[in-house]
């Protein structure tokens, strides 16, 4: 038994893939698919377009930090690195309200599918059900997580494939637009810029899988492939919402067909391949949500981990390592009692703060590529280095930022209090932060077996 245990590399190239794309949850593009195309008048797919170019911009700026800091801790790590450690611990503590509540947005979803199902059964049974079987996985093993997330995975994705090809024989038999060929979901005379962007704001957190990646880091058998995890998750995850919407798009050219705008996915299963397939499309749907789970609970898990043996939370609880299944276990269980608050608030409620600490995140990461390789390793007396470490990472900082113009107004408000309550933490402990700034060194933390 290791004195010191770390976490253990187990995750291949693909499993990493699949874990972020299992944090992604593919179906949600047919939850949102109502909320979307009403806002944007019918124009999810374009959306979904320009939620993927901002995110291929933030994803090039991940990829080029986690070569250079191969630890967990995404945004916090770099930033913390790159622009101090008060403003890496406000943006981690940003990030830490997002990666919380993710776990907790996939429990009100499967309570929300649970009492669909069983509407007479009390909802805490459903969560404190599925909380406890998430969070044994997680603590159990790294691998244990990755393997059950890949079925749950490979299961959605024989769904969407499914999906597309019902939706072309409906097509061809005159439903929707009555033709796959269409230019409608992508180009509109009387289209609307501004509605876009606030579509494109709402469908770009579904690429919240690739962030997480980084998360699993010191558990990649090669650090190596991180970066071509992050760009794979990204592109993969883009084409299965773009192709899920414009199919969608093209059978359901308006919302008028929906009873239930809000969440659109049960309908559309219903209508594209009658009761049999909506039940096994609510399955796949179920499925994609407890891989989702699965994957957030362990990032989050890591995030707090590598927080903890920083010294930026208690190192004693958050820096703990399970000595026989070398998991943050502390940490594990303590997102799971987190995420048994799901058994209360709406979806609406919590999944308004998201949006929050994720921009935080995305902008941050950005300005780190610039902070580092422009500003400490002065590597910009190039053509090549200007368009990599300049003008690559402040077109994605601006893309974001142009995004931070359409969040709802509770986003902001619930997102400051957040960090207002960081602040006056981060005061608290300002010793601490001293002592770390001194003492302590990414480079100096504990080595990881290859």
């Amino acid at each position: 038994m290791q004195k010191n245990p770390s976490l253990k590399r187990s995750l291949g190239l693909w499993a990493i893939v699949a874990l972020g794309l299992g944090y992604m949850t593919p179906t949600v593009v047919f939850d949102t698919f109502g909320i979307v195309s009403k806002q944007t008048g019918g124009m999810v797919p374009l959306a979904y377009l320009v939620g993927l170019v901002v995110m291929l911009f933030t994803a090039i700026s991940y990829g080029k930090m986690v070569k250079v800091f191969p630890s967990a801790g995404s945004a916090y790590t770099y930033t913390r690195e790159t622009m101090g450690p008060h403003l890496g611990f406000l943006v981690g503590w940003a990030s830490l309200l997002d990666y919380l509540l993710l776990p907790l947005v996939n429990a009100v979803i499967i309570r929300l599918y649970m009492e669909a199902l069983f509407p007479d059964a009390s909802a805490w049974i459903w969560v404190l059900i599925y909380v406890a079987f998430v969070t044994a996985i997680n603590v159990y093993s790294m691998r244990s997580t990755s393997g059950v997330n890949t079925i749950l995975v490979v299961f959605t994705m024989a769904l969407m494939i499914a999906f597309v090809v019902l939706g072309t024989i409906q097509l061809s038999k005159g439903m929707g637009t009555g033709t796959l060929l269409t230019i409608q979901p992508l180009f509109q005379a009387n289209m609307d810029t501004a509605a876009i962007l606030a579509g494109a704001t709402v469908v770009c957190f579904s690429f919240i899988g690739f962030d997480a990646i980084t998360m699993y880091t010191e558990e990649a058998k090669d650090i190596n492939t991180v970066p071509r995890a992050i760009a794979l998750t990204v592109l993969i995850g883009g084409a299965i919402f773009f192709i899920g919407a414009y199919y969608a798009q093209t059978l359901f050219p308006d919302v008028s067909v929906f009873h239930v705008v809000d969440d659109t996915l049960p309908e559309i299963a219903l209508h594209v391949g009658g009761v049999i397939f909506q039940l096994i499309f609510l399955a796949g749907a179920f499925a994609a949500t407890t891989a989702s789970g699965l994957a957030s609970h362990s990032s989050v898990s890591r995030l707090l981990y590598v927080m903890g043996r920083n010294g930026v939370l208690p190192r004693k609880l958050f820096g703990y390592v399970h000595p026989k299944f070398r998991t943050p276990a502390i940490n594990v269980i303590f997102v799971g009692l987190v995420s048994l608050l799901a058994m209360g608030p709406s979806l609406e409620l919590v999944a308004s703060l998201i949006n929050f600490g994720a921009l935080i995140a995305f902008t941050f990461v950005n300005l780190s590529v610039i902070a580092y390789f422009v500003f400490k390793k002065k590597q910009y007396k190039t053509p090549k280095q200007v368009f990599s470490y300049i003008i690559m990472p402040t077109i994605g900082a601006a893309f974001t930022g142009v995004l931070w113009a359409f969040l709802q107004a509770d986003a902001f408000i619930g997102g400051i209090v957040w960090v207002v309550i960081g602040m006056i933490y981060m005061l608290f402990m300002s010793k601490v932060f001293k002592r770390n700034i001194k003492d302590l060194d990414l480079d100096e933390a504990e080595q990881l077996p290859s």
